[in-house]
């Protein structure tokens, strides 16, 4: 579980009942439940969103410092943490506006993404700070970062231009991703499901009249704009890689369920749409 129990330490409820001389108080016990453990704990979602929100403050404002002229190039760093952070609390917060039974403690997306998703994020971070920070200074003194020289951040109307993009591409990610859960509402999970839930129906309207699984779509697309604000060109092609064979083997996986869900209905869509990521039919 992911919080301790905690318990209710406070004395028997009283209810009043009316007698013959007058209203006396008996009291009545009540069973002490320790719901701080349960997924769905207030104490445990708010503790969640608080650090989220101090994390992104504290991200914010160090990237606004190191912009400052002249501008330090590892502002990227804590931007992309600012980043994550928006992703995470945008993950839970839509999740609970729209599909409020599914809004556990897992919607944050906090945990259990896995080895390589951890692993992805801290080579990011270990990426921008070799290229910004140690190859700029050493590269000349120490041959075995001389192969970095290659990678070292571009500068004037480039930069610009791949930072214009990244951007672009991270804004759009996300707006797709978010949209696609709000329209979707309660038919969307964010594991695969083997089970056809009651209620479930095949969302084919707005965002999903173009794109079959906006919501990888937008995971994908933001993810790479990640690494492209970050400078990050070894990342880039790593995070490319991991992504599209990650998103290649789920949506094969969750659209043999979705066929047996829908029938020639969920078939007849598929071929109508697309994914949106490159060689993913």
């Amino acid at each position: 579980m992911d919080s301790s129990p905690s318990y209710d330490d406070s004395p028997p409820q009283r209810s009043w009942i009316q007698h013959s001389n007058g209203p006396v108080p008996e009291a009545i016990d009540t069973p002490i439940t320790p719901i701080a453990n349960s997924k769905k704990s207030p104490s445990a979602i708010s503790l969640r969103a608080f650090l989220l929100g101090i994390a992104f403050g504290v991200s914010l404002a160090l990237t606004v410092v190191q912009l400052q002229p002249p501008p330090n190039p590892l502002w990227r760093a804590p931007c992309f943490l600012a980043i994550l952070s928006t992703f995470h609390f945008l993950e839970f917060y839509i999740t609970a506006r729209y599909n409020p039974p599914a809004a556990t403690l897992s919607a944050f997306l906090l945990t259990g993404n896995g080895y390589a998703y951890n692993v992805a994020h801290t080579l990011a971070f270990l990426e921008c700070i070799l290229r910004n920070y140690v190859a700029p200074r050493y590269c000349a003194d120490w041959p075995l970062l001389q192969p970095f020289n290659a990678f070292l951040p571009v500068e004037g109307s480039a930069r610009v231009a791949w930072l214009t993009l990244g951007l672009t591409m991270l804004l759009g990610g996300q707006g797709i991703r978010t949209l696609a859960m709000a329209q979707a509402g309660t038919n969307f999970n964010h594991l695969v499901q083997s089970k056809k839930k009651e209620g479930h129906v095949l969302v084919t309207n707005g965002i999903y009249g173009w794109l079959r699984h906006p919501s990888y779509f937008g995971f994908f697309w933001w993810g790479l704009g990640t690494q492209l604000i970050m400078g990050n060109l070894v990342c880039l092609v790593g995070y490319a890689v991991v992504l599209w064979r990650f998103f290649s083997l789920r949506i094969k996986s969750e659209e043999k369920f979705l066929v047996a869900f829908f029938g020639a209905d969920y078939v007849r869509y598929r071929d109508e749409t697309a994914v949106g990521i490159p060689m993913i039919p």
